[in-house]
């Protein structure tokens, strides 16, 4: 685990080369964008913390846009992971070269198909027992379906179905988790560090389209990460702008942690 909370964030901005710029961005009313020109990122738009005090990002550094991922206003928070994105979840980075990707268009075909990263685990999460102990951060759709196949924990800020929990339940439940599901957005509002310390002991895996795909997120004790990948930017930044859905402008990707050498 990381020395200071502040260190995973570090890491990660200080990754991106200097040469890289802001080509576009756009903070959109469900998912934001920036694309540089090494490629686009995405990520889910947060909303509140301290003051947004938007500028003009347009020709700044891709690090500079990064380092927004400190911020406390979750806005600006929002395009720094965006901007992560941008560098990180390209295909032809290192480490994504060991992803494997979700089917496309042309038919081509992987082993994940478009099984989404509960659908992936599930197979070892049933090998583990119907007491297996899975905690999921965020509410994500039909996960009510963990529970025919295990002891399910959804922590949540605000709480709405049976298996919902108060999100400050994760120090008295994680420690004991066998699984861990976290969405990306822990690393907008900060608590990914905390989250990932308590479960250091369970299987941990990130999903959504905000998840990072770095190598500082595996060393501070992710399993697996599931995200996306932007391969149209342009047709990404449109759909943030105008709220279309995605479409065949993103791919999803599941990773899993690099092997110890």
């Amino acid at each position: 685990m990381a020395k200071s909370a502040w260190a995973l964030y570090d890491r990660m901005i200080e990754g991106i080369p200097e040469d890289l710029k802001v080509i576009d961005y756009c903070l959109g009313v469900h998912w934001s964008c920036v694309v540089a020109d090494c490629g686009g990122g995405v990520s889910y738009t947060c909303r509140g913390g301290a003051k947004y005090r938007p500028y003009d990002m347009r020709g700044a550094s891709l690090r500079e846009a990064a380092a927004l991922s400190k911020s406390w206003s979750f806005e600006e928070a929002t395009l720094g992971i965006a901007a992560l994105n941008a560098y990180y979840a390209h295909p032809d980075r290192a480490l994504m070269r060991n992803a494997a990707f979700e089917s496309d268009d042309s038919g081509e075909s992987s082993r994940i198909g478009r099984k989404d990263a509960f659908a992936v685990f599930r197979p070892r999460i049933e090998e583990a027992g119907r007491d297996a102990k899975v905690v999921v951060v965020g509410h994500f759709p039909n996960v009510a379906q963990i529970a025919g196949y295990a002891d399910l924990t959804v922590l949540e800020r605000n709480c709405q179905d049976a298996f919902d929990t108060p999100d400050p339940a994760c120090e008295y439940v994680l420690p004991h988790a066998d699984f861990l599901f976290t969405t990306g957005v822990t690393l907008i509002n900060k608590t990914a560090p905390r989250l990932l310390q308590l479960a250091e002991s369970a299987c941990s895996v990130m999903v959504g389209p905000s998840a990072v795909p770095c190598q500082a997120l595996f060393d501070c004790g992710l399993d697996n990460i599931s995200g996306r990948v932007v391969v149209d930017a342009q047709e990404a930044l449109f759909s943030c702008r105008t709220g279309n859905r995605f479409g065949s402008s993103l791919r999803m990707f599941t990773l899993d942690a690099p092997a110890q050498r």
